[in-house]
């Protein structure tokens, strides 16, 4: 069976090399990558990091790019791939522009599509946005869904899709067995030095699209407050290289003593830095999945969340973009121990480690005989 994986961020390849690992060591499968470069230089860390090569690279990347330079990019640059490798399955992933734009390409040559993390749904087609949409358009597309829970299942059985779904797991904790150390030394100089046994430390992520603006500025305002009111606390915000995102970050942030603001950190210096925190604040979709898996309490910075399962395990709460909730929630966590250990000892309901074997078997016994 030909396989062929497209994937262009790194959050899709932080959860689809793992699944490419245990794909080429199995002999009935040809497993090649190909990266559409959506991110650029984050996506090289992470490639790097698991030590896997691409057989394709489209180089899309552009300064300033659009949701339509990025979707049209795939397109045109896919194709002659398409043509050339012909395979029996495309695999994609998520919600990301190039997992749809890939999936579209690939259901214009009539090749089959399988979706990693299928039936995350928040409800509303602009938040996030434009992911939502993205992997909306990419399940109707596909012909298999390897789904992360059986919400995510339910999610797609509501929509009238019947066939082909399996529950497999999050990917995303498959990765932890090439990350994390119990010895590890960062390689980013700024955490070096970090005394986690002496201070507590809370990392940060936060820019996404729809919180460009106000909401982010809200955001980094909290921060600035609450790094005054606990000065004993290091937070940690690797910045996303976009300007949108990292002028307003540093011009709210920079010079703190206790704010950490640092460069994208690669897979192995933020899984580690997971595994050793206090409790996590981001926007991010994958944090509210790997976090869990350490203890670690997440406050998500949106409104929304696609990923209710932690809300319902009591692991995440979302408390959206107003800077006073913000406060007052990180707050409740800081000081209050019980509120604390409910979150952390919550159970991860993401999986165990196995969703890409799960992948695999599912693609040697029941794909390869269809």
């Amino acid at each position: 069976m030909k396989i062929l994986m497209i994937f262009g961020t790194r959050p899709e390849a932080v959860k689809m090399c793992p699944l490419a690992i245990e794909l080429r060591k199995h002999k009935e499968f040809e497993c090649k990558i190909c990266l559409t470069g959506q991110h650029r230089e984050i996506l090289s860390q992470m490639m790097q990091a698991f030590g896997i090569e691409a057989d394709y690279d489209l180089e899309i990347m552009r300064e300033n790019q659009t949701l339509n330079m990025i979707t049209s990019s795939v397109l045109e640059k896919l194709d002659p791939v398409l043509e050339k490798e012909d395979p029996d399955i495309v695999l994609v992933h998520g919600d990301t522009t190039t997992s749809f734009a890939a999936a579209l390409a690939s259901f214009f040559r009539k090749i089959t599509v399988g979706h990693v993390e299928a039936g995350l749904r928040t409800g509303n087609i602009y938040s996030p946005f434009p992911e939502e949409m993205n992997r909306l358009l990419s399940d109707r597309i596909c012909t298999y869904y390897f789904a992360p829970t059986e919400l995510n299942r339910q999610n797609l059985i509501k929509e009238g899709i019947k066939d082909n779904i399996f529950v497999t797991g999050n990917t995303v904790i498959d990765s932890f067995e090439y990350t994390v150390s119990p010895d590890y030394t960062f390689s980013n100089v700024m955490l070096k030095d970090l005394d986690f046994q002496a201070h507590r430390v809370i990392p940060i992520t936060a820019h996404r699209r729809e919180n460009l603006g106000q909401p982010l500025v809200n955001i980094c305002n909290a921060i600035l407050k609450l790094a005054s009111m606990y000065k004993d606390i290091i937070f940690v915000y690797p910045v996303h290289p976009n300007p949108a995102v990292k002028d307003t970050v540093y011009d709210i942030l920079s010079g703190l003593e206790n704010v950490i603001l640092t460069d994208p950190l690669d897979v192995f210096d933020m899984h580690n830095l997971l595994s050793r925190c206090f409790l996590v604040m981001t926007d991010s979709g994958g944090l509210q999945e790997e976090a869990p898996y350490f203890g670690k309490p997440v406050i998500v910075l949106r409104t929304e969340t696609e990923r209710p399962e932690a809300v319902s395990a009591g692991t995440v709460k979302v408390v959206g973009v107003s800077e006073e909730n913000i406060i007052f929630e990180v707050s409740k966590l800081l000081n209050d121990n019980n509120a604390y250990e409910k979150m952390s000892m919550s159970v991860n309901p993401y999986g165990d480690g196995h969703a890409s074997q799960r992948i695999a078997d599912i693609l040697l016994k029941t794909i390869s005989k269809s």
